[in-house]
This record gives structure tokens, C-alpha cells and sequence, in this order.
């Protein structure tokens, strides 16, 4: 018996998990395979009267569950843009604590939704470019900044940088330029990587008096990206301390209806088995 995951990181705002929720929905309605949304942490504290009075669940219970009701095939989905840390490390060794107890079951984790390494994929940028499209409003030229949450490990922003190289070629008769930005990063200075961040960039004099729009690099809403988080925050300061400056942010990449065609070559992928983030195959 195969089960198929849709499969975030996980957040107290129950924003995320009724985006999950909803991808997943929509995605077995494409597909015509079930498909059940779930979270890697966190997602399980909010209350369920939050959640239309269904609590979270997260991956490690849920897998041992449908084990114990008698799965053998487990496809997980990742809902991430590029292969975080709790995919490379985190995911495999829970992953294992379940398939110790259940060694019948066999496991694939499919790609991250950007695969840099794999033919031209322009999907992911044509949605960015779409929800850029969308807060034009007649500017003349703005310039566009990608900008995403911030990564210790430079294997994700390298997918910010790939995207946006992507978006200025898409946008590159509408936009006046296009860069990017992250939100945060360590302070250590080896995660220089993920610079410019967000508030010195709009801060510089490149951006005084400009029309600016946020691409942003975020698949569901939570405190970063939600109404009133911190982008919003960052966003408002930096307006205040230079008024001739005017941002708009774009919805977030995960609203978009065309991220949907993406996780279905993903999980066409995971029912082929091929190209894989990790195969854990039944030792029983």
C-alpha cells in the first residue's frame, strides 16, 4: 500500500499548514493520487480550532502510523525550494527511526522544487515573473529584488541565485534590474553568502527614490512572510527613513496555482523513482 506526503517544514502560524493543506487537496485532485499534507515540526503546537478543527501532524508520527495500518511504500513530497538542512540531515534520521521499527516500508523523498543541475526549468521563474506582473500597476521600469528568508548553507541561496538570474531574463524589458536580497543571516561570517540582506539593500543609495517590488521567495505565510511579519516590518522601516523610496511586495511563490505543475512532475518523479533526494528501500 503506497501513501503520498506533501511534506513542509512547519510553522506556529496556521497559515502554513492551510496552504499545505490546500496544495495537497489540489494536487489529488490534479493527479488523481492521494495526497496528505504534513509537517516536519512545529506545525503540531497550533490548536485545532485554528486548523478548521483538525490538528497538524507531523511527518515522524503520521509515517509511523500509516506503517502501522499496513503501508509499504511511503513518497514524500518536499515543499521546499532548495535541499535545506532538515532535508539533508534531519529527514533521513527520522526517516530511519521509522523504517527500524517498520522495516517493510520503503521510503522515497522526492527533489526540492529547484533542481539547478536538471534541464532548463523556467516554471518557478515565470510564476515569480507572473506575481512581479501583478503589482506593476502601470510603474515605469521598478526594480525587482527576489528575496528569500536566509540559509546557513549556501546550497539554498544558490537556488535564490539561480532564480533570479532566471526572473532578470524574463523581466528583462519590464524591470529596470532585478537582484536579491535575504531576510536574515548568521552573524558569523561565514554566512556572508546569503548577502545583501534585505534592510541594507533598501537602505542604499541605489534604491533612494525608487519604485521597488519584492519577489517573494516564500511558499506559505508565517511570521517572516505573513500579514505583519517581518518583511512587512523591514519593508515599512525602510519607507519611513526614506520617503522616497516605495515598496510593494508580491504574494508568495506557494500561492501561485502554477506551483502546482512542479509538485506533479515531483511526484511523478517519486512514483518512477527517479531522480530521488533519497530512497530508503524495505529491508523486509
Amino acid at each position: 500500500m503506497r501513501k503520498i506526503l506533501l511534506v513542509d517544514n512547519g510553522s506556529l502560524r496556521p497559515q502554513a499548514t492551510l496552504n499545505l493543506r490546500r496544495l495537497a487537496r489540489a494536487l489529488s485532485r490534479t493527479t488523481g493520487h492521494e495526497v496528505e499534507a504534513a509537517s516536519l515540526l512545529h506545525s503540531y503546537k497550533i490548536p485545532a480550532e485554528e486548523l478548521e478543527g483538525r490538528k497538524a501532524v507531523s511527518l515522524g508520527p503520521l509515517a509511523e502510523q500509516l506503517a502501522a495500518e499496513g503501508a509499504t511504500e511511503l513518497v514524500i513530497l518536499p515543499f521546499f525550494f532548495g535541499p535545506s538542512q532538515v532535508l539533508t540531515r534531519y529527514l533521513p534520521e527520522r526517516l530511519a527511526e521509522v523504517q527500524a521499527r517498520y522495516p517493510q516500508l520503503g521510503i522515497k523523498v522526492t527533489l526540492p522544487l529547484v533542481d539547478s543541475l536538471a534541464p532548463l526549468d523556467l516554471r518557478l521563474a515565470q510564476l515569480l515573473a507572473d506575481n512581479v506582473r501583478e503589482r506593476m500597476d502601470g510603474r515605469s521600469q521598478p526594480k525587482v529584488v527576489l528575496v528569500d528568508h536566509g540559509s546557513p548553507i549556501p546550497e539554498v541561496t544558490a537556488v535564490r541565485n539561480y532564480l533570479a538570474g532566471q526572473l532578470s531574463v524574463l523581466l528583462s524589458e519590464e524591470a529596470s534590474c532585478v537582484t536579491f536580497a535575504s531576510m536574515e543571516r548568521r552573524e558569523c561570517e561565514a554566512y556572508r553568502f546569503n548577502e545583501p540582506l534585505l534592510v541594507d539593500l533598501l537602505a542604499s543609495p541605489a534604491m533612494a527614490d525608487s519604485e521597488v517590488i519584492l519577489a517573494m521567495l516564500f511558499l506559505s505565510p508565517g511570521r517572516h512572510a505573513g500579514e505583519g511579519g517581518d518583511i512587512a516590518e523591514i519593508c515599512e522601516q525602510a519607507m519611513a527613513n526614506s520617503p522616497g523610496l516605495r515598496v510593494t511586495t508580491t504574494r508568495l511563490a506557494g500561492e501561485h496555482d502554477a506551483i502546482l505543475e512542479v509538485l506533479t512532475t515531483r511526484l511523478s518523479e517519486g512514483l518512477v523513482g527517479s531522480p530521488l533526494l533519497l530512497s530508503l528501500p524495505a529491508s523486509a
